[in-house]
């Protein structure tokens, strides 16, 4: 191959290296935002009282937080044998929000302070952004709903990680549509 002609194959490659790297990052939109719960124990154990949060949704220190204070987790005793709190706490720091690359988990981390360490979902700065638009009666207001914690209400796909907006159907309301 001549040297001249070897240039413009050279940056014809970025492009498409360039191309396919966007187009790559927006297929991660047909997956999860964040990984669904995967530690069955986690799931039988959390969610047998709240959705079992998935541990995308807080960085580690938050979830360090909330383990060492189960004796009064928002009210209740949600104390854990010994072996089933350190197999529950190594699951949720090691898929903290923080050390994943899950698209939505990268966002919720990087809109917290350096050392901020939020024990509720509902006080994530990315969370909080993300629902400031919808008014309090189709949600506090609303006996189906009642808080954002209760993501399940609102989120049709939210146990399996999806918190799409096309996926949103608001008791009483419908399709959100910002």
């Amino acid at each position: 191959m001549h040297i001249k002609n070897f240039w413009p194959l050279l940056a014809g490659i970025g492009l498409v290296a360039t191309s396919l790297a966007v187009v790559g990052d927006d297929d991660r939109r047909s997956g999860p935002d964040v990984a669904p719960v995967s530690l069955p124990l986690y799931q039988q154990e959390c969610g047998s009282c709240h959705f079992a949060y998935q541990p995308g949704l807080l960085p580690a220190r938050s979830w360090a937080q909330v383990m060492a204070g189960l004796s009064d987790h928002f009210g209740d005793n949600a104390e854990l044998a010994q072996a089933d709190h350190q197999a529950i706490q190594d699951y949720l720091l090691y898929n903290a929000a923080d050390r994943v690359r899950d698209r939505r988990a990268v966002k919720i981390a990087r809109s917290l302070q350096a050392e901020a360490a939020p024990l509720r979902i509902t006080e994530v700065p990315y969370v909080v952004h993300k629902h400031r638009e919808i008014p309090a009666s189709l949600i506090k207001d609303n006996a189906k709903v009642g808080s954002l914690s209760n993501c399940t209400a609102c989120h049709t796909r939210a146990d399996s990680g999806s918190f799409s907006e096309r996926e949103i159907n608001i008791p009483g309301h419908g399709q959100w549509d910002d």
